[in-house]
């Protein structure tokens, strides 16, 4: 039954990352009742999932090492079991210290997702489809992020059920698909066996993945991302406490910036496929991103407030990442894929672990979770700025059989001796 149709991988990859971002958006909903059962303070609320973040984005460069050597598939599908394990362990913790432990576990898991993932799709799914199969990919997260939100404000305010029963409902959803997963799809990918070559290689991959545009697109995705996490974290919080929502409409309102991400992101990945020069794109979509961070908290118009929501929603970072994607692809061989976008993904949830404690210390600080969102688009602005300074895709193309300077025929040979 396994296979390699891409409509398969789209589905089941896309799956796989709702369920991810469902699990890391269960808890917004839900801070405050947590803050009152085990009375935190803000910047507590921030640890929990700055911890998550800190293992998350610990394992990203060892997981996609551990797929080049071990097998891609078998790697994420171990992560993602042992992320539904801890997300059914989650429900169970007593207080926040057992609770910031089965977190770690989680993030650990979730943490053998992202570049064994991606190395499976951009070899598999035909170039000149990418960025579109990216940004459909990348749907799930927007799903997600939607359902976590919604499900946990459903369950939590309108069923009364305890906070827990979430973590407890999608854990085991989480385990049925990593078994679909591992069951439906096919990966050819054949590691690394001898030890002297992948010595080797990893040297050579390590030069070439921190070229000029690599290391801006890694600062760009960090600013994408703080701004990203900064608000999916606090929104609901920052809606009930300073918006005065009611708790059971803030998931639906956070949820508009996932939904509005999906037909943007799609939008944007046709286009990069596309338009050769991605350059424009980028810049263009951080830009209006940082407005969007402004807009939001700035004004006191819930119409306008909303609008801000959705505008971000169609332009942000789920819209930039399919396009970073295929700009990472161009400019890296794919022999180094599991690496590459491992590297490209820890640089970017970096960012993750400081977002949700920074704008929660200065939320305790200024008495404002507005501050937060100011913070996220001067970043953003200034990842936009950087990317002015990237040069023309490197032409994997032009590399020949003959020519055994290139860092990319290098590791090519040794990739399958």
């Amino acid at each position: 039954m396994k296979t390699k149709n891409p409509i398969v991988l789209i589905v089941l990859f896309s799956l796989g990352w709702a369920f991810m971002y469902a699990d890391r958006n269960i808890l917004s909903p839900v801070m405050s009742i947590i803050q009152t059962d085990w009375g935190l303070n803000k910047g507590e609320l921030g640890l929990i999932s700055t911890v998550f973040f800190i293992a998350y984005a610990f394992m990203q460069i060892p997981a996609g090492f551990l797929a080049d050597r071990f097998g891609r598939l078998k790697v994420l599908v171990i992560g993602y079991i042992l992320f539904g394990i801890g997300t059914i362990l989650s429900g169970f913790a007593p207080s926040l210290m057992i609770f910031l432990l089965v977190r770690i576990i989680t993030g650990l898991g979730e943490g053998m997702y992202y570049g064994p993932q991606y190395a499976i799709s951009s070899s598999t799914i035909s170039k000149k489809y990418r960025g579109i199969s990216s940004a459909l990919i990348n749907s799930g997260m927007a799903i997600g992020i939607s359902l976590g939100f919604i499900a946990s404000s459903y369950f939590t305010f309108t069923l009364k059920k305890d906070w827990q029963f979430s973590f407890f409902f999608f854990g085991i959803l989480t385990v049925i698909v990593a078994a679909l997963i591992a069951f439906f799809i096919k990966d050819d990918y054949k590691p690394i066996k001898n030890s002297q070559a992948v010595s080797k290689n990893q040297r050579i991959s390590i030069k070439a993945l921190f070229n000029k545009n690599h290391i801006i697109t890694y600062i760009l995705i960090f600013c994408s991302l703080y701004g990203f996490f900064s608000m999916i974290t606090w929104l609901p919080y920052y809606l009930q406490t300073e918006r005065g929502i009611e708790g059971s409409k803030t998931g639906i309102i956070s949820s508009l910036v996932p939904w509005a991400a999906i037909p943007g992101a799609i939008l944007f990945g046709y286009l990069s496929d596309r338009i050769k020069n991605k350059k424009g794109i980028v810049i263009c979509l951080a830009l209006l991103g940082t407005a969007c961070q402004f807009i939001v908290p700035y004004t006191e118009n819930f119409s306008l407030m909303i609008a801000g929501l959705v505008i971000y929603g169609l332009i942000g970072k789920l819209a930039l990442d399919p396009v970073l994607i295929a700009y990472i692809a161009d400019n890296t061989h794919p022999s180094m894929y599991s690496r590459a976008y491992s590297i490209f993904n820890f640089a970017g949830m970096t960012s993750s672990i400081f977002a949700p404690y920074i704008t929660g210390y200065l939320a305790d600080i200024t008495g404002h979770i507005e501050i937060g969102f100011y913070l996220s688009g001067v970043l953003l602005l200034i990842g936009g700025i950087a990317f002015l300074f990237t040069d023309s895709p490197l032409k994997k193309t032009m590399i020949t059989p003959n020519d055994p300077t290139h860092p990319f025929q290098h590791s090519d040979k040794i990739a399958h001796s």
